[in-house]
């Protein structure tokens, strides 16, 4: 079986970059779960971006990829489920959410009811050829080659080196609820674990994770949740809070995050002291600790320093992520710009 790397991640931008300066391809921007599919042959796994492995939930490609690859290999891609009528589908995120269930049972369920598909966009080992060190250029036309006769539910992802069409696709596929483009550098090697790649998205997101939460000022639910992000240096630090839930979800969380809630010996949630700042006074800033496990994804719109400037919004559990994947260098980088110049 094939070593399984981590994989290659993106960085955040606000514009479709200019393919002059450095040659690039743009891809369609599947919003699934990131998986690296390694069929040796005689067996097949599913990598994910994280320590989770995801074979068990998609028994469907375990089934079916055998029968359509032609040779053992390694491919880096996307896992996404459709639904919808026929001329009228969409990516359905949770459908595939879904999927991520300790009840073999109710996978095997969905697996027939929502199918899963895979969308390849890298090839990293093809026989006993190890193509990481190749560029990128060289890669994608060897996957190109490999999958030219690929059925469902194994697809090739589309591809194209015009930025006017990057452009179109990120206002068209929207629709068909894709969440953007991404560039890629022709000439650059598979990097696993590193950002080298550009994602340009419709909103600002980002991955965190939830570090704690305080109870509602009624007294019951959770009012805020408080979320993290780890610094280079490897350290958890609180970027801001989540709220605005509506009074079910508010004790609907309660109950979720519970398994999470950190205990001291005698079995008491442990609490912390939340940052104060000029705006807090005498305010109660406690917060139940959580295990940093659970990851979400947030919409935010600028950051301040090291935190998010304003509360931000909950977007969806991301339960294919890793915790230490939520990293400050995900976010979008604004670019310097003179105030003069404003002024002017």
């Amino acid at each position: 079986m094939y070593e399984i790397p981590a994989p290659m991640l993106a960085k955040a931008a606000a514009a479709v970059p200019d393919p002059s300066k450095t040659p690039m391809l743009f891809e369609p921007k599947w919003d699934g779960f990131r998986g690296l599919i390694a069929w040796d042959g005689e067996s097949l796994e599913i990598g994910s971006r994280g320590a989770k492995p995801l074979t068990r939930y998609f028994p469907e490609l375990v089934e079916q990829l055998p029968g359509i690859l032609p040779g053992p290999c390694l491919l880096d891609g996307e896992i996404v489920v459709a639904t919808g009528p026929a001329g009228a589908q969409r990516l359905d995120w949770e459908a595939l959410s879904q999927r991520i269930h300790p009840a073999a049972s109710r996978v095997a369920k969905l697996s027939v009811e929502t199918p899963a598909m895979f969308i390849a966009f890298d090839l990293l080992a093809e026989g006993d050829d190890d193509l990481q060190r190749l560029s990128f250029r060289e890669r994608r036309a060897r996957l190109e080659r490999m999958l030219a006769d690929a059925t469902d539910p194994l697809h090739l992802t589309r591809t194209t080196d015009d930025r006017a069409i990057a452009q179109r696709w990120l206002e068209e596929f929207e629709g068909a609820g894709l969440d953007g483009v991404v560039a890629k550098p022709l000439d650059d090697p598979y990097a696993p674990g590193k950002r080298t790649l550009i994602k340009i998205k419709h909103a600002r997101t980002a991955d965190v994770v939830a570090l704690g939460y305080r109870v509602h000022k009624s007294g019951s639910g959770v009012g805020s949740l408080l979320v993290g992000l780890y610094g280079d240096d490897g350290v958890l630090r609180q970027v801001g809070g989540v709220a605005a839930w509506s009074d079910a979800m508010r004790q609907q969380l309660v109950e979720d995050l519970e398994p999470l809630v950190e205990r001291d010996a005698e079995g008491a949630a442990v609490t912390g002291e939340g940052e104060r700042s000029r705006f807090s006074g005498a305010k109660d800033v406690s917060f139940v600790r959580l295990r940093p496990e659970r990851v979400l994804e947030v919409k935010y719109d600028q950051l301040e320093g090291a935190r998010f400037r304003h509360t931000v919004q909950f977007a969806r559990w991301r339960p294919d992520r890793d915790a230490s994947s939520c990293t400050y260098d995900q976010l979008d980088t604004v670019a310097g710009y003179d105030l003069a110049d404003v002024l002017t």
